[in-house]
């Protein structure tokens, strides 16, 4: 976990509806620099609202966001990219027919010449995706001209990452970085994770399989309707406690649906 007690990232008492749905009633949550938070919770709990709302995709009713100690309203995607916030879907948003650097500067590229006669200035584009590559650790990509199509799962999550570090971003939001991938697969991912967290990122990540979160987070929380209610170090729980907790709040939820 982070040594220094500075916090990346501080919600206080978010809420968000969208007309008579309810997404998050009371939330309040903090990501010290330098740490990995996992955050967890059934489908409909509120943690794709949540990553939107620090991506700045949506706006919350009420309530603060500090970064990095400061006070802010992040009111679009590229004003909290400015804050150094940028996210990585399960989705991804690459193009699989373009090679891995053209994603990696995607609506970024680099260009040569001036006004009309401008042209893809490749080249440095191939040699900064290399380092960008190499310098998060990447070793089983051997080339950059790839198309991302011909790529692993777990390559293609990684690529995706990078681009987002290569941008400067310091806090990653990472959304089922591990959804569907064999152990293989997982094992690029969770190096890369630790890699990165070794390089001072803070990163929050959404996942479902509670294996992952303990081997790779420092401090896990579960999002129950609307809230956080679980707070602790990864190393003071196990996946058996958090499974046994969500089912007991699935147990909970059906006979309430019984009894109505």
């Amino acid at each position: 976990m982070s040594e220094n007690g500075r916090e990346a990232i501080r919600v206080e008492h978010v809420a968000k509806s969208f007309g008579a749905v309810t997404a998050l009633v009371d939330v309040s949550m903090h990501l010290k620099q330098g740490e990995v938070l996992g955050l967890i919770g059934d489908n409909g709990a509120g943690k794709s609202t949540l990553v939107k709302i620090l991506s700045g995709y949506i706006r919350p009713d009420r309530g603060k966001i500090f970064v990095n100690g400061e006070e802010v309203s992040i009111r679009t995607v590229d004003q909290a990219r400015a804050l150094g916030i940028d996210t990585v879907y399960q989705d991804l948003a690459l193009v699989p027919t373009l090679s891995v650097y053209h994603n990696m500067f995607l609506k970024r590229e680099e260009v040569r010449g001036w006004g009309p006669f401008r042209w893809l200035n490749n080249r440095e584009m191939r040699a900064r995706a290399r380092r960008a590559i190499d310098d998060i650790g990447i070793g089983t990509l051997r080339s950059v001209e790839s198309e991302v199509a011909t790529l692993s799962g777990g390559q293609r999550q990684a690529i995706a990452i990078a681009r987002s570090v290569h941008t400067g971003a310091s806090i990653l939001l990472l959304d089922e970085p591990l959804a569907a991938m064999g152990a293989k697969e997982g094992e690029i991912i969770i190096d890369l994770i630790r890699d990165l967290k070794a390089q001072g990122k803070s990163m929050i990540v959404v996942a479902h399989n509670f294996i992952h979160i303990v081997a790779v987070c420092d401090r896990v929380n579960l999002l129950q309707h609307g809230r956080i209610t679980f707070d602790k170090l990864t190393k003071e729980t196990s996946a058996d406690e958090l499974t046994e907790i969500v089912a007991a709040e699935y147990r909970a939820s059906r006979r309430a649906s019984a009894a109505r």
